[in-house]
């Protein structure tokens, strides 16, 4: 199997779907002749023309209206919002629109669509360019909201969720675009050629949305984490010699509640990696929800290790950013508790 980074691998997805169904159109801003700010719709619009990959105005609320419209009647849109930070005009559209339009027509329309967002930080891209706002998807019903943390289950994932039915929101951690980042930002960077799952099957697969993956088996704790996070909490485990299973939701909503429950009765701890601010973010609900179902197995209360309560910031985004420093030290905390 090639080896790919994710940059490739979502090309690659869109490109096999493009292929298959002439109903499938992306577009954004920038994503037709000069192929997209990260490259990851370079030469689809020579490929399939500039009907079915195109250029739109700056205008986030206009990309994904448009985008409803066209899966209303009978399309497959992907659109790019060019950094997630910006898809804030355009939330009202994702929330009314997309996520209500099966129900509100009482199932005479849906909106098949995928809105693909860069995300994260780690690049230094400060406030504006490093936003993680998935837990404000994860609230709409209607929606389904996806992160891989590899090229295997990008591919795979764009795939299921360009096929799916109702609208899912793609979000791509953007450091790891073109390696598995661990939060070392000080030591030379990986490429994907040297990970496992960057190895990807050509043509058309899926990865299941909804089902999460053991990355590491283990029984001291479990760690629960998505996107770039996975490979930090990889990291962190390694450094302080900790026996954790690693688990990588890739779906949040649908979430595979049964796999978590599964790891969480087996080691007794829990911890929750996420780079998004803490409050109210996507890991007080696992949060809760591990209370709900695992209280009597805990051996200690769930622990999580998050960004902060602040706008990301430029001259400091690596003490903001949770890397395997934070999340080592509040592993040794967990399990002294």
């Amino acid at each position: 199997m090639p080896s790919l980074t994710m940059i490739e691998a979502i090309r690659d997805a869109m490109d096999v779907m493009m292929a298959r169904d002439d109903r499938v159109v992306t577009f954004g801003q920038d994503v037709g002749r000069f192929g997209g700010v990260f490259r990851c719709t370079d030469g689809l619009q020579g490929k399939y023309g500039s009907s079915r990959c195109f250029d739109t105005p700056i205008s986030e609320s206009g990309i994904v209206g448009i985008a409803v419209g066209m899966g209303a009647y009978g399309l497959r849109p992907v659109a790019e919002i060019q950094f997630a930070d910006y898809m804030y005009p355009a939330y009202d559209q994702i929330v009314s629109e997309a996520a209500r339009l099966r129900y509100r027509s009482a199932g005479e329309f849906s909106a098949p669509i995928v809105v693909r967002m860069p995300c994260g930080g780690g690049i230094f891209g400060a406030q504006t360019h490093s936003q993680s706002p998935e837990a404000l998807f994860t609230h709409v019903a209607g929606l389904k909201t996806v992160i891989p943390s590899n090229p295997h289950d990008a591919k795979g994932l764009l795939i299921a969720a360009i096929e799916d039915d109702d609208p899912v929101v793609f979000l791509e951690p953007k450091r790891i675009y073109n390696g598995p980042f661990d939060g070392h930002h000080d030591r030379p960077v990986v490429p994907w050629s040297k990970h496992e799952l960057s190895e990807t099957p050509q043509g058309h697969y899926t990865v299941p949305i909804g089902e999460a993956v053991v990355r590491r088996e283990g029984v001291e704790v479990s760690v629960l984490a998505y996107g770039t996070m996975v490979h930090v909490a990889e990291a962190a485990r390694r450094e302080v010699g900790i026996d954790a299973e690693i688990i990588d939701l890739r779906s949040l909503i649908p979430l595979d509640v049964d796999t978590i429950v599964r790891s969480v009765i087996k080691t007794g701890r829990c911890m929750i990696v996420h780079e998004a601010t803490r409050t109210s973010g996507f890991g007080a609900e696992l949060s809760a929800l591990i209370q709900e179902k695992c209280f009597y197995h805990l051996e200690a209360p769930v622990v999580r290790v998050t960004g902060w309560d602040t706008p990301y910031p430029h001259a400091q985004e690596w003490d903001y950013f949770p890397g395997p420093d934070r999340v080592g030290r509040a592993l040794i905390r967990l399990m002294e508790s």
